[in-house]
């Protein structure tokens, strides 16, 4: 049996803990083949992004074109986007290549709080990427910017989620890391069935890179053709555990522990 491929679409984290470089960590921890199309170099470390530069649309496509043509993925995610024009020659590859199931992590704004995404892309990732996605992974920021609305609790969350399969989704998974609350709750919508996860919040600094890993570990198990929930119920097992082991390494928001042994 062939090892399964995955691609991810996103950028560089020069301190290693988020991005591409924590996408390829968990495809490995997963047992997937990684590939990936770098959208954007930055300058970055736990303490935040001093610098962001990104990759020209003509390279970023060539890039999704020489794996699709050679390495073909049996998964897409895509991260960090930078741009409208870069979020347009995205959905245009996938379009292009057949590229599915794919899973879109909409990355706007680190941990630091610095930007990732500039402000005319974001509608642009709801009119162009939201509707092929296989599933959408927004955090209660992320939700509120695409949807319009406040997401501040449960049930706001679950009607951003049937929003954005409305606006064209497969299924969103609504994330519950910015909930005010001691128990976290994770909401998905598959566009028939409801699932949640509720779990203790984990009082740590070490969260850099988490919603980067929770999609490349979902799209490693779709890559590995996992049914969608059983595949973020994978995941989020694998990033409460990566978190909870994290290394401790840097003074400010430190990376997971992505070569935690799966259970």
């Amino acid at each position: 049996m062939s090892t399964p491929i995955a691609l991810t679409i996103a950028g560089s984290d020069s301190g290693g803990g988020a991005g591409i470089q924590a996408d390829l960590k968990t495809f490995h921890a997963f047992g997937v083949f990684g590939t990936s199309a770098i959208t954007a170099i930055t300058v970055q470390n736990t303490l935040g992004v001093s610098g962001v530069e990104a990759v020209s649309t003509d390279v970023v496509r060539a890039q999704i074109r020489a794996v699709a043509e050679d390495l073909r993925p049996a998964a897409v995610k895509s991260g960090m986007l930078a741009t409208a024009e870069l979020v347009r020659a995205v959905a245009e590859s996938l379009r292009e290549h057949h590229l599915a199931p794919y899973v879109l992590d909409p990355v706007m704004v680190a941990s630091s709080g610095h930007r990732l995404l500039d402000e005319d892309a974001e509608q642009t990732i709801l009119a162009e990427l939201v509707p092929l996605a296989a599933l959408v992974t927004p955090n209660l920021d992320e939700a509120a910017i695409l949807t319009g609305a406040p997401v501040r609790n449960y049930e706001e969350m679950k009607r951003a989620a049937l929003g954005l399969v409305e606006r064209g989704a497969q299924a969103a998974l609504l994330k519950g890391g910015h909930l005010e609350a001691e128990e976290l709750v994770d909401v998905l919508f598959d566009g028939e069935r409801w699932y949640e996860w509720r779990r203790p919040k984990l009082a740590t600094r070490h969260t850099h890179g988490t919603g980067c890993t929770l999609s490349a570990a979902i799209a490693a198990g779709l890559a590995q053709g996992r049914p969608l929930a059983e595949a973020v119920d994978d995941a989020l097992d694998f990033v409460s555990h990566a978190m909870r082991s994290a290394p401790g390494l840097g003074a400010g928001f430190g990376p997971l522990n992505h070569m935690v042994v799966r259970g």
